[in-house]
């Protein structure tokens, strides 16, 4: 939600999808999820910036094992840092900038088969909330957009708005976000 207060043109485009697809001012049902493509594009982009979590579960290795050049002993913990995989410039052009966009030309997902977004992890211990963390998300999300109309509170400027994190076992803003909604 913050992200998109700091970028107004992307809150009228999301609100338009809602608008077309669901009916303006109506909840989001889980059917309408498929339909709205932008929708998916904001958490997506939002899970590559701000990953719950900005580490996975460690990991111990059971043997060693080489990787780019490197012997990683056994009993090695390794800590996957997602924060930073989402940042990379190696793999996201312009990473520190929120672009949904960017989705539209990737087929990239965050079920764990593309390790250049891997917020919930991959493979056998991926989380297993995904399916539910993912509708959920969504279906809030979509229901607040397309219910009312947000504003900053105060006099603050969308691109004045504080995005500093906290950084522990979870990530969060460091400063509460405070909005005012209005009904349509």
């Amino acid at each position: 939600m913050a992200e998109i207060l700091r970028q107004p043109e992307i809150m009228k485009k999301v609100q338009l999808e809602l608008a077309e697809v669901v009916g303006k001012g109506k909840l989001v049902e889980e059917s309408n999820i498929p339909k709205l493509r932008y929708l998916q594009f904001i958490v997506k982009e939002t899970l590559r910036m701000h990953p719950p979590t900005p580490f996975l579960i460690p990991r111990k290795v059971e043997q060693d094992v080489k990787l780019c050049n490197y012997i990683i002993p056994k009993g090695s913990l390794i800590l996957v840092n997602v924060w930073a995989i989402g940042r990379d410039p190696t793999f996201w052009k312009d990473p520190l900038v929120f672009k949904p966009d960017r989705f539209q030309s990737l087929e990239v997902d965050v079920r764990g088969q593309d390790f250049e977004l891997i917020p919930f992890g991959a493979g056998r211990r991926i989380c297993p909330g995904l399916p539910l963390a993912m509708r959920l998300v969504q279906i809030m999300l979509g229901s607040l957009l397309n219910s009312f109309n947000w504003k900053l509170e105060g006099d603050i400027e969308p691109k004045d708005l504080d995005m500093e994190e906290t950084f522990s076992f979870i990530s969060s803003k460091a400063h509460p976000l405070r909005v005012i909604p209005s009904p349509f």
